[in-house]
Formats: C-alpha cells, sequence, structure tokens
C-alpha cells in the first residue's frame, strides 16, 4: 500500500523526526551509561549513603530518559517506514506521553525555580569534583558542553586557579583571562531570572511532540482509508483476436482481468435506447 499528499508530507515529517529522536536518545544513553559504569564513577552508586544525591538522580534520568526516547523512535521508524498503522497507535501513545511529562516538567521548573536550580548546581558541583579526582573523559566532556554551552569556567571562574581549565572556553575579552562567570552562579541566575525562558524550552519541546503526534494520527488515518479503497477493473473494448475467438456481440465491452485463467471473460453488453413510441396528442 502506498499513501499520498498530506500522508507522504507527513511519513517524511515522521521520519526525520525519529532519527533526531534517535541521534538525542542514544546520547543521553551513552553518557548515562558511562558515568554509571565508569571505573571513576561506579563506587558511588555502590554507596548508600550516596544514592539520593544529584549526581545519582541525574545519572539515572539520563539512562531513562535515553531508554524511552529509543524505544519511541523503534515505534516511529517502524510504523513510519512501514506503514504499520498498530506500531503507529503505539507510537502516539508514547509521544502523548511524553509531551504531557515535558509541559508538566516545565511548569514544575517554573513554579520551583530556585529548588530546581539548587539541584542542577549540586549536580555540576558533584560532576565537577569527580573530575578533578578521576580525570574521567566522559565527564570531561559533559563539562566542556556545559562551560560552551552557558560560558562559564568552573565552580570559581579564576583562571589561575581553576583546576578544570581545561573544559573551559575560549575567553571573550581581556578580562576574562584572568576571570570567566563561575558556572554555579550562572546556573543559579538561569533558573531564576531566566524561568519563563526555561519553562518555554520544555513546553516548546512538548509543541514539537505534539506535531509529531498530528502527523502520526494523519498518517494512520491515511493508511485506513488507502486499505479500505475498493478496487477497480479496468474494462476495455474487445480486441479483433478476441472477438473472434468468442461469439459474442462486437458491441460489448470484456473485461481483460481474469480472476482465474480458465475462466471465460465477462463481456457487458451496452444498453440500447428503446424505440417507444409517442402518442400523438
Amino acid at each position: 500500500m502506498a499513501v499520498d499528499g498530506c500522508g507522504l508530507v507527513c511519513k517524511y515529517i515522521l521520519v526525520i523526526f525519529n532519527i533526531i529522536f534517535a541521534v538525542v536518545g542514544l546520547a543521553f544513553l551513552g553518557l548515562g551509561l558511562w558515568l554509571r559504569f565508569s571505573n571513576g564513577t561506579r563506587g558511588i552508586f555502590e554507596l548508600e549513603a550516596l544514592n539520593t544525591s544529584a549526581f545519582v538522580v541525574g545519572v539515572t534520568v539520563l539512562i531513562t530518559l535515553g531508554s524511552v526516547m529509543l524505544i519511541v523512535v523503534a515505534f516511529g521508524d517502524y510504523g513510519a517506514c512501514n506503514e504499520n498503522r498498530c506500531a503507529l497507535k503505539v507510537f502516539s501513545v508514547l509521544l502523548a506521553l511524553l509531551a504531557g511529562a515535558e509541559i508538566a516538567v516545565g511548569m514544575l521548573a517554573y513554579s520551583k525555580s530556585d529548588e530546581v536550580g539548587l539541584n542542577i548546581t549540586e549536580f555540576y558541583a558533584s560532576m565537577y569534583a569527580l573530575y578533578v579526582k578521576t580525570g574521567d573523559p566522559a565527564i570531561a566532556a559533559t563539562l566542556t558542553f556545559i562551560h560552551n554551552m552557558l560560558h562559564c569556567c568552573g565552580l570559581s571562574g579564576v583562571v589561575l586557579v581553576e583546576l578544570a581549565q581545561q573544559t573551559c572556553p575560549k575567553p571573550d575579552g581581556f578580562f576574562e583571562h584572568i576571570a570567566m562567570p563561575n558556572c554555579p552562579g550562572i546556573i543559579a541566575n538561569v533558573f531564576e531570572r531566566k524561568a519563563p525562558l526555561v519553562m518555554g524550552i520544555f513546553v516548546g519541546t512538548g509543541a514539537l511532540l505534539i506535531i509529531a503526534l498530528v502527523c502520526s494520527t494523519n498518517l494512520s488515518r491515511k493508511i485506513r482509508l488507502s486499505v479500505a479503497s475498493p478496487q477497480y477493473i479496468i474494462l476495455t473494448p474487445p480486441t479483433p483476436a478476441l472477438s473472434n475467438q468468442y461469439p459474442y456481440p462486437q458491441h460489448g465491452i470484456i473485461s481483460t482481468s481474469y480472476p482465474c485463467p480458465d475462466q471465460d471473460p465477462v463481456v457487458f453488453t451496452p444498453l440500447t435506447v428503446a424505440n417507444i413510441p409517442v402518442a400523438e396528442a
């Protein structure tokens, strides 16, 4: 079966969406697994006193979120590429749950921006301390990403005393060669003063998931319509060979589509206008 028009556009949108979703999910899952089973951080998860720390919770969230995203991508890709309605229904349900969770988290982060900022700051401080202690390359890559995204440098920001200077971004001016903004202050400022922006990011992500949900629903409907549409038999005028072989009226129409090789062709005799005398007044 094949869809066209709006259904085909939705199919391509879902394929592109799933590719992006898969890349992000693999990044989250890979980073979470590395932090969970790396030699420098594995011991943290084995201590009961640290099982509720921000670092352990953050790594668990990364692994869970990455796994869920890859499961959603598996159903989405299979449903869109193979035009499978059952897989698309499961994909739509998972997208609806993720969209609701994204919007709920955005509202929660907006209403409790101070508490969320404190937890993120604690998570960053834990990763920074682990990097200084172990020098793990996965933590170094994570710190580099955070530093470049927020344009900050470590706990102090002072270049001469900063222990993770190699993960810091390039200075923008002369004074930043001496001291850059410290990351805990930048993180707290983002969640305190830019709480509407943070909520907008979460809500915007939820809106993108809703768009993918609409495309999935529309594609499923187009597939159902294409399956339910009737199949027509093309009728053609009789050829001379068929007219000589089968002595049927020459003005008949013969179907050249045979359900069975041994079955005789079906002849449709055209209707003629009956000569009905008209009574004179």
